[in-house]
């Protein structure tokens, strides 16, 4: 009988013990106050722990090694002073979950990335993050929540509270000058495909001598780039001498804020000099709720971005600043994200632009989309192999060292918003280059969790946006007659984000040319360095009008 009655006594400790849910790894309980808005809210909410006082948490998620952890869940309908769990099964990065993390001190943040809903012309109905002039940067959008950090000592069954009740304030209008205008125009064609109000904007640098000639009437430099809040690279006075001197790591320099300062009012001392050319350069403004800028093309999920800029924003600084008005009076010119854009437009407007100038551009060759080849390979994070699994690389420094890997990169971005709401680099090309998916968001070129491509998305991408492959498909169709002599492209050959690969491959193509020539100018920088405030290129290949390829030498 006493065997008996312990054995059931056991039996019964245990069943109520497997009843029990075991805590993986700490929960946080996040509220947001009803101080802040007395309405339900959607959503992305981010939680960011930190070992690094030296800022908040939210400036401390980046690619490199020096990123901080952070863990990510959709929310949609949140009331105030409601508590959200943060646990175990939030995806996160660098590490992937929360049970994982050390225990320790940690500074811990929380933010809440705040989405609206969009009642698309198509009849889509989306929740998404809106530009609050910002240029779509998450940490610091205006209207979002967040609290101020506190430290907390976390342990593995710990339970933490957050309440957020901070708000991120406006952002104030930058201040026009006698040279700089700020201008925002009601686009018509994309308020009507979004079903709202939709603005275009762009910083206007006008002629020295403008007010004084008012007959004269100017050509136009279009800039293409990541949101401008105001115009870069210009200073109406003498850089500051109290400022103290900053260390760039990226060019191993100290005091590169003196020098930007420097460079900045010598282009204006240059801009007002007599003798130099009188025109006028515009950097556009164009975020949308995927991205800092909507790459300035049609596209299924951002919509008639080309068109809009092209038929109406750029006829209406032109009117505003009597530009010439005519497609030859038009250039074109970028770097990187801008690169793309500026040669995108280029082939897609060829009779509305004289020419562009495209510097490091994001890949224009999809065979080499970085360092995947979206139509051969079958993932995009590991290289294919019987035996091994080597990651992709996705960041690198002039030393060719790898900070970055692809699918590191890609869950970064997977914390800060699903169906490629981060507002990131990866999930921007998609919001362009693909179609809209079954949930009306972007089809995924890629599985962000395993790399799986999809073909199917890749070939929508080839015909559409792969810019080698519309250049082979229509140069003798045509466009080669409408582009000869106005593509001109320039590229370093160790490109942080292997951006190179894809230009050596339309640098092929364009070399091929005969029906017509390209007549046009490509460069592969072989090495540059950075002394004081002196840009050396120590070599450089040069094509131009078909001539034969040559090697120089400068310093």
């Amino acid at each position: 009988m006493k065997k008996t009655l312990s054995y059931h006594l056991i039996v019964l400790v245990f069943a109520f013990t497997s009843c029990q849910e075991v805590q993986e790894g700490p929960i946080f309980e996040i509220s947001f106050s009803d101080s802040l808005i007395d309405q339900a809210q959607d959503g992305r909410l981010i939680l960011m722990l930190s070992i690094n006082d030296a800022s908040e948490p939210r400036f401390q998620i980046s690619d490199g090694p020096e990123s901080q952890l952070a863990f990510g869940i959709d929310v949609e309908d949140w009331e105030p002073g409601k508590a959200m769990l943060i646990d175990a099964e939030a995806f996160g990065y660098p590490i992937r979950s929360l049970k994982d993390i050390p225990e320790g001190t940690y500074q811990v943040q929380a933010l809440l990335n705040r989405y609206e809903t969009f009642n698309l012309k198509d009849g889509r109905t989306l929740k998404l993050p809106p530009d609050k002039g910002e240029g779509q940067q998450w940490n610091r959008k205006p209207g979002n929540f967040y609290n101020l950090p506190q430290q907390v000592n976390i342990s593995k069954n710990g339970k933490i509270s957050i309440m957020l009740d901070q708000e991120i304030p406006p952002i104030p209008d930058p201040e026009d000058t006698k040279y700089v205008k700020h201008v925002k125009m009601k686009s018509e064609m994309l308020s009507e495909w979004w079903g709202r109000d939709v603005y275009l904007g762009a910083n206007v640098l006008i002629p020295h001598g403008f007010e004084e000639h008012p007959e004269a009437r100017y050509p136009l430099m279009i800039f293409h780039g990541h949101f401008p809040y105001t115009f870069g690279g210009w200073r109406e006075s003498p850089p500051d001498p109290d400022l103290e001197p900053d260390y760039a790591a990226r060019f191993g320099i100290s005091g590169y804020n003196i020098i930007q300062q420097q460079e900045a009012y010598d282009q204006y001392q240059q801009w007002i000099s007599p003798g130099f050319p009188r025109y006028l350069v515009i950097e556009i403004q164009h975020p949308t709720p995927y991205y800092d800028d909507s790459y300035a093309v049609n596209s299924e999920n951002q919509g008639p971005y080309g068109d809009a800029i092209t038929y109406e924003l750029i006829p209406h600084i032109e009117e505003m600043f009597r530009g010439i008005g005519e497609g030859w009076s038009r250039f074109l010119y970028g770097g990187s994200t801008g690169g793309w854009e500026s040669l995108a437009v280029m082939v897609k407007y060829p009779d509305e632009y004289g020419a562009c100038f495209a510097a490091c551009p994001d890949p224009i060759d999809f065979q080499a989309f970085t360092v995947v080849d979206i139509y051969k390979d079958k993932n995009a994070y590991y290289l294919e192999s019987p035996w091994k699994k080597t990651p992709r690389p996705g960041k690198r420094d002039y030393l060719g060292y790898v900070s970055a890997t692809l699918e590191e990169m890609n869950h970064r971005e997977l914390v800060l918003g699903t169906k490629g709401r981060s507002g990131q680099q990866w999930d921007i090309w998609e919001a362009t280059y693909s179609p809209a998916g079954e949930d009306g968001y972007p089809a995924r070129l890629w599985d962000k969790i395993t790399g799986e491509i999809n073909q199917d998305v890749a070939a929508y991408w080839k015909e559409n946006y792969d810019l080698g492959h519309i250049l082979r498909r229509d140069w003798e169709k045509g466009l080669g007659e409408q582009l000869k002599g106005k593509i001109h492209i320039y590229c370093g050959d160790m490109d942080n984000y292997y951006l190179n690969n894809a230009v050596y491959l339309v640098e092929e193509f364009l070399e091929s040319t005969t029906n017509p020539i390209m007549q046009g100018r490509w460069i592969m920088e072989i090495a540059q360095s950075i002394v004081g405030m002196e840009t050396k290129k120590i070599q450089y290949t040069f094509l131009d009008s078909g001539t034969t390829p040559f090697t120089s030498q400068k310093s």
